[in-house]
Formats: C-alpha cells, structure tokens, sequence
C-alpha cells in the first residue's frame, strides 16, 4: 500500500534466490464503518474497491503549521459501508478457513482505533453474524459426517494431540456424562436464545475435496491478553465451600459469581511453536456448542465505559479453532493408532483493542493504565512489522522484539512462515478521528510490505483412497417372498405317493388323478370363494374409502384453517422474538451499563466518604485552631488587662505623689507669703549652712517640679522632683531616699536663704546621688537676691 504523494526512492531489495516465489504478502483489507449521525463532517472517502482516501477535516489546517494534502491508500480490497458481513466474510475468511481444513494455518486480525467497529466485524449483531460465527458454520458444514466420536482425540498438556481407542473413549464418555455438570455442554442443548440470531447463517457454505478418508476433531480455546498478561476465558474456578474466595466489598463469593482467572505463561513446544500453557481447549461437535463456548468466555471479557465508546474493549481477544485430522485405517472402519499420523491446524481469529489518545477518552486510574497497555502493545506489533520489513527489503538482520509484548510473542510463528496472515483494518470515518485514522493507515502501509512464508502440504499416510466406503454394504437383506399359491397349496391334503415300481401297476396313477381331480376341485371353490369375499371386501373397502375421503377431506378443510391460523401466529411469534432478542439485546447492554455506572456510583461514593472524612478532620483542627487562638487571646488579654492595671496604678501613684508635692508646695507657700516679717535673723555661717544641707541631704523630702514664684523682686525657684535614690544600706537592703522639699522658715534665717540653700543642695544631690528609673526633677536655681 503505498500513498498518493510523493516519497523518497528506496534502495532496490536484495534478491535472494528462490525462495521470494515461495513467500506471500501480508493480505491488508480496508473496512470503512458507517457514520453514526448522517449531519457529522466524513473525513475518508471510497475512491474505488482498492483506494481510499483520506481529507483533512475542517479548521485542521488552522491548528497546525504547515499545509496537509489529500492522502490515498491502496488496500488488497476496501470494503464500503454497505458491505454485508457474508460478502466480507467470502473474500477474507473464507480461503483461511479452507486452509484450515487442509491441514495449514491462519491468522486474522482486526485492528483500528475505539469505535471503528472491529468487535462487530469479529462476532457480529443479533440477525448478522460476523466473521466468527460464519467460520464455524463453514467447517462444521463441511466435516461435519466425518467427525470422530467425542474423546477419540485428547488434548495434552505440550500442544499436541493423542489418540484414544474406542473403549477408552467409551469409558472417558461415560465418566464425563456421569458427572453432575459435564464441562463441555451436550450438542443435544437448545440454542441460546442471546446468541441464536447470530449463528443462524442463512447461506451455506462448504468446503471443497475435504478427504474423506480421515476423521476429524475440533477444539476451541479463548484467551486475553490484558495489561499484558495473558488469562484464559474459559477456565473455570471450582466453588470450595470451606475456603470460599472473597471479593472487593469483603464478601464471600457464591458459585456463581466472578473469579477471575489466573494468569498464564507461553510456552515453546517440540516444533518451536508458541503455546499458552494450561489454557483449556474444549472439543465442540456443532456450530452452536461452539459458540456457546466462546459467549461463555465473552461475558468475562473486560470492557468498559469511556467516553469515545460505551463498551470499549480492554483486552486483546484471541479466539483459536484447532482442527485435528487423523486417517482411518486400512478397513476404513477405525482410526489409525499411529500418532504421527495426526494433522493439527490451527485458525486464531484476534479481535484488538483500540488504540486511543487518553486526552480524548478523558482516561484515569484503571483505564488509564490500560489504555497505556493496550498502546504499548500496538505499538510492539507496529515495531515487529517495521523490523520485519527493513529485514527483507534491505537484507539486514536485525533481531524482531517480539518478547516485548505477549501480544507479538504469542503468534512469531506466523510471521516465520507457519500459515496465512490477514488483517482488517476498521476505520470511522468521522473526523474526530482523522489524526488515529492516519496512524492506522500508516500502520497497514507497513504490514502489508511484509511478506510471510509459503507453508508447505502435510503428506499424509499413503493408503489407499476411498477406504471409508469401500467396504460398506451397498443395500439392505432381501427377505422370502411367499406367493399367495404357497398358501394355498399348504392348505391341500398332501398327495399319494406316485412312485411306480411295477409296470403292472394299475392302482397309482389311478389314485393320483382322483387325488388331483379332488385338489382341482378344491381349489375351484376356493377361488370362488375368494373372488366372492375379495367383492365384497372390495365393496366394504370402497365404502370405508369414501368415507376416509370424506373424512380427509373435512380434515383438510379444518386443516387449512387452522395451518392458516398456525401461520398468522408463527409469523407473530417470530416477530416478537425478533423483539424480544432485540429488547434482550438492549437490555443485556443497559444492565452492562447499570453495573458500570453502580460501580462508578461505589468510587465516587468511597470518594465522597474521604472527602467527607477529610472535611471533618479539617473541621476538628480548625475547632482546635480556635480553641487555642482563643486561649492565647484570653491569655494576652488577660496579660494586657493586668499591665493595664499595674500602668494605672503606677499613674495614680504618681498622680497623688505630684499632688502630694503640689500640696505641700503650697502650704510651703502659704507659709512663706502668709508668716508676718519678723526681724531679719543672722545669717549662718558657710560651714553651718553645708552641715545643714549634708543633714537633709540623707533623707530628703518629695519637692514638687513646678515653678514658684517670689513675691519680692519677681524671682523664680523651679525645684525638680527626685525620684528614689537607691542606696546601698550597710546591713545590705536597699532603701528608698526622700525627695526635697522646702523646710519651713525659721525665725534665724531669711526666706531667701532657705531656698538658695535647699536648691543648692538639691543640685548637688542631683550629681551625686543615684536616681530611680521613675522620677526625674530638675532644680534650677535662680540668682540669689541682692
């Protein structure tokens, strides 16, 4: 498949002899999907039944640098949106499962983005089966009167097969149909009403020169290959009662719940073939066993809910038909004892997830991861196939990683040259999916550049053809036909005896002819009597024959009505169970649904219980927060109210000291304005006048910190107020001094004289005491008066 634009020329392939005429290309065919809504913008257009071509949807080219041409893609054959599952189904599985019957194998994808309509090309819809369902109809239509008794072939454990005998055979049949709940479900069942619509195949399909000289056996196996591991779909968990297993919501699982399986690991055998070991592998004998098996393994398949398609498939589904052919022996009667004799084919038909971008599917959690694995194994597959190709265009060698994904492991065979490979890429023409749509052209590009190996014929054994019908009976016994005159000749009397020993004899013939003549005569009336009986057993007959027509024919008049009544309610009956398969259908789909909205209602829910958790919790520390906050602001007011009043005690204290001194400044004052002049005594002598001050300076007296005025002359004395001075006690204890204060005039010494006197001293206890943290005063002494 090459494109319509231009490319760089490649170098010329390598030839390597041969063997290029004995390798095919990888078959690539293109299905386009019809549009969900007919008003949604188309990006991929049919040119013709090999081209498609893909155009930029409409603000593509506003989005990105740069200018996108129209691209076309060429394909083995497109499919287009009104193409039938049969018509597909004849032109790519058709030829595989011929292969299938001859003895070589197949393997066909499906691969393209979520929502392309793989899953439906796979399996089909109620009233179209897809690929699957008509593949099992072809091959058991076609060996379907050559298949050998069940557990004639059996299944070990090293992908091969061994042949039983009929007796044990016999014993198996018997051991497994004794069991309560046989494993493989009975060919005599019902069809299931869920899948019936889709195995019901209106047009028959058979294979060509099926040998008629083998037997056959088919066994079917499903797995998936989930977050790259691989479980098998079919394997069945037993119900112990004594150890039951437990679920998510910590609850004992019942017999009929979901276990899900274990995981399995792959395996090489004798051949270098992949294997899964352990995978359970059911022998089947019609269409319908069959697809009862694969339903049973589909509902355990993983899909879920996202936001580009409501069941999206998870895993990678591989269904595998194993078809075992041994000869019949040279009586053509039993199965040839000789295990080398067996031919094993195999037809594995993978339905892929789809790969997705997680921004558009809005992915998280679980679907993220898967949605990351699904990715990662595609991309493995892409790698293989690029690897493949530059191996065989350019001769290289390179090593193909295909133990990076279980996926690529699992089937290296066939890309080694172990059967036909096809693959089906499914697109959506929708435009939303134009950018996945690309990749996956780009991936069918380089797939369909790889060429696969021619697998050889299987020679069987050499015996002679036709064994099967060589010695078979050709018609039934013939019986003895008795003649109406044999039953009438036993009634007779037996004859004389006619033997003649004398010539002489005159008595034998004699006797012999009366002995005829009286038969003779018998048998006259004998026929009369018969001719008389057979009219008148003629006559009753012909009376009960008219009256059987009669009969009949009221019959048939009845009949008709009632066959006309039948008719009327058998198309009524098919049209409400066409109905009710649909609305069974819907309603399987709508539970799906229900289960996946449950379980995200539970997530959402757990969600809601931890944010609600997480809220309370918040809450109680933030109760706490102010609980404290308002400890520490009680506290701090309680701090602040005290200090408050230990301030305004340290005021009040101050405030009555300074109104203490102001009284006593103005009875100081009163005194001095108010005493009468008395005569003017002497004055003291300098020594006496520092005695004096040395006295009053050990404990002086508050003076107040105003300005007093003098009456005499307008002279001013300011006195300022000591605080208390701190002083070292002899006896070790800090006493507080007094503050000074005018003394009171006696009658020796003059007002002036006092207050020059009382200031000067209180300047030099200012310099030479150590005042208190609280209190300052200043004195400021004036001129002395003339």
């Amino acid at each position: 498949m090459k494109p319509a634009r231009t490319k760089t020329p490649r170098k010329p392939p390598v030839k390597k002899g041969s063997q290029t005429s004995l390798k095919d290309p990888v078959g690539v065919y293109c299905r386009v999907r019809p549009l969900s809504l007919p008003e949604q913008e188309c990006c991929i257009e049919v040119i013709s039944n090999t081209t498609v071509q893909l155009h930029p949807p409409e603000g593509y080219r506003l989005n990105r640098n740069g200018d996108y041409k129209e691209t076309q893609y060429s394909f083995k054959q497109v499919f287009g949106t009104h193409t039938t599952q049969k018509e597909l189904f004849d032109v790519v599985a058709n030829p595989l499962v011929d292969d299938l019957i001859h003895g070589k194998n197949g393997l066909l994808f499906t691969y393209g983005v979520t929502g392309s309509g793989k899953t439906h090309t796979m399996t089909g819809s109620p009233g179209e089966g897809g690929l699957l369902p008509r593949c099992l109809d072809m091959l058991f239509n076609s060996i379907g009167s050559f298949q050998a008794k069940r557990y004639v072939f059996k299944s070990n454990d090293r992908n091969s097969m061994d042949i039983q005998c009929e007796v044990d055979a016999l014993l198996e049949r018997q051991k497994r149909e004794a069991t309560p709940n046989p494993k493989t479900p009975s060919s005599k069942r019902q069809v299931d009403p869920e899948f019936a619509d889709m195995i019901n195949v209106q047009e028959f399909c058979k294979a060509e020169e099926v040998d008629e000289d083998s037997v056959y056996g088919v066994f079917v196996s499903y797995i998936e290959i989930y977050n790259n591991y691989i479980y098998d779909l079919l394997e069945e968990v037993p119900f112990d009662p004594i150890k039951p297993k437990w679920n998510s919501c910590s609850v004992p699982m019942r017999n009929t719940d979901f276990v899900p399986p274990q995981s399995k690991l792959l395996r090489e055998d004798k051949n270098h073939n992949m294997y899964v070991a352990g995978c359970t592998e059911v022998e089947v004998k019609s269409t319908e066993e069959a697809f009862e098996v694969f339903w049973r393994g589909q509902k355990k398949r993983r899909i879920a809910n996202t936001h580009l398609n409501r069941e999206s498939s998870r895993s990678h589904s591989v269904f595998n038909i194993k078809l075992v052919q041994a000869p019949l022996d040279a009586d053509g009667d039993n199965v040839l004892q000789e295990k080398e004799q067996i031919t094993i084919s195999q037809l594995s038909l993978v339905d892929l997830a789809g790969s997705e971008r997680t921004n558009r599917t809005k992915a998280e959690g679980n679907r993220l991861r898967e949605a990351g694995n699904i990715n990662q194994s595609l991309m493995t597959l892409r790698t293989c196939m690029e690897v493949l190709r530059e191996n065989q265009t350019y001769g290289t060698n390179k090593m193909v990683p295909y133990r990076d994904s279980k996926l690529t492991h699992l089937f290296k065979n066939y890309f080694d040259g172990e059967g036909k490979v096809r693959l089906i890429v499914c697109v959506n023409p929708k435009a939303e999916d134009y950018e996945e749509s690309l990749q996956v052209m780009r991936f069918a590009e380089v797939t369909q550049e790889v060429e696969v190996a021619r697998p050889t014929d299987k020679a069987i054994s050499g015996l002679t053809p036709g064994r099967r019908y060589r010695n078979q009976a050709r018609g039934g016994p013939v019986g003895d036909e008795l003649l109406v005159s044999e039953v009438v000749l036993q009634s007779f009397p037996p004859l004389p005896s006619c033997e003649i020993l004398d010539i002489n004899d005159e008595q034998t013939l004699p006797r012999l002819i009366e002995a005829l003549e009286k038969r003779h005569h018998l048998r006259q009336m004998m026929i009369d009597e018969f001719h008389k009986q057979s009219i008148t057993f003629k006559a009753l007959l012909q009376e009960f024959d008219n009256a059987v027509l009669n009969k009949e024919n009221y019959i048939q008049g009845k009949l008709s009505e009632k066959q006309k009544v039948i008719s009327g309610q058998k198309s009524e009956i098919e049209r409400l169970e066409k109905k009710n398969k649909t609305l069974e259908y819907k309603v399987e789909i709508l539970e799906k649904t229900t289960t996946i909205y449950e379980e995200d209602k539970r997530n959402l829910q757990q969600e809601l219980e931890t944010q609600n958790q997480k809220l309370q919790q918040q809450f109680s520390d933030k109760r706490r927060l102010e609980a404290r906050l308002q400890g520490m602001v009680t506290e701090t007011t309680m701090k602040w109210e005290k200090e408050c009043e230990r301030r305004v005690a340290a005021k009040q204290l101050e405030m009555q000291n300074k109104l203490w001194v102001k009284d006593e400044k103005l009875k100081q004052l009163k005194a001095i304005v108010i005493e009468p002049k008395t005569e003017r005594p002497e004055r003291p002598s300098r020594e006496r006048d520092r005695e004096k001050a040395t006295r009053r300076s050990v404990s002086p007296s508050p003076v107040p910190g105003d300005v007093y005025k003098t009456r005499g002359g307008g002279q001013s004395v300011q006195f300022t107020e000591i605080e208390t001075l701190k002083q070292e006690s002899p006896t070790g204890r800090k006493r507080r001094s007094s503050t000074i204060a005018p003394a009171q005039p006696d009658g020796t010494e003059s007002e002036w004289t006092d207050v020059e006197t009382r200031c000067s001293v209180a300047v030099e206890m200012r310099a030479g005491s150590q005042l208190g943290p609280g209190y300052q005063h200043h004195a400021q002494p004036k001129r002395k008066k003339p």
